[in-house]
């Protein structure tokens, strides 16, 4: 009996996120208090940085959550806004945010529709692949990393965005 090998057969679908140009989709998610934003609002006060996270209270989680936190005097300066989804509910996100001082809103995606839409659902669509997006106000994709446990390069990525929008300030 001959053996063969079909590669078709090991496939794992592989997240290919937005391109950079793209035009970012429309959203409307509850945030940490239960209330609606949506991403027009994020953008009301100009670029976003939009990053996705698996899951509140975990240590790559928290890790990069606290570095944002800790860049985000400097982000607010050069007029970008911040915003991480992930599929926890309001409660998770509320005491996540509060534990860790986080000043801003988190997002919950229960459903992982958003998080289809970015395309930055897991391998077979398990779980959330760990991305960030910067997103400009007419909601196109100016840049983008996915890192999934490379917590560096998506410190790498912000600072990038600062570099960005040095001296683009929004009110």
């Amino acid at each position: 009996m001959d053996t063969f090998y079909d590669p078709c057969l090991y496939l794992i679908e592989i997240s290919l996120m937005l391109a950079v140009g793209a035009r970012a989709p429309e959203f409307t998610l509850p945030d940490e208090d239960g209330r609606d934003t949506s991403l027009t609002a994020l953008l009301n006060h100009g670029p976003l940085v939009l990053f996705f996270y698996p899951a509140d209270f975990t240590p790559g989680c928290t890790k990069e959550v606290c570095m944002i936190r800790d860049l985000h005097s400097e982000l607010v300066a050069r007029g970008l806004n911040v915003a991480g989804i992930s599929p926890q509910g309001a409660e998770s996100h509320r005491g996540f945010r509060a534990k860790h001082n986080l000043p801003f809103r988190l997002l919950s995606d229960s459903h992982k529709a958003v998080i289809a839409m970015y395309e930055v659902r897991g391998p077979l669509n398990i779980g959330v692949r760990r991305a960030t997006y910067l997103i400009d106000p007419s909601r196109h994709v100016r840049d983008a990393v996915l890192a999934d446990f490379r917590i560096s390069r998506h410190e790498d990525f912000v600072r990038r965005a600062m570099a960005l929008s040095s001296g683009h300030s929004h009110p």
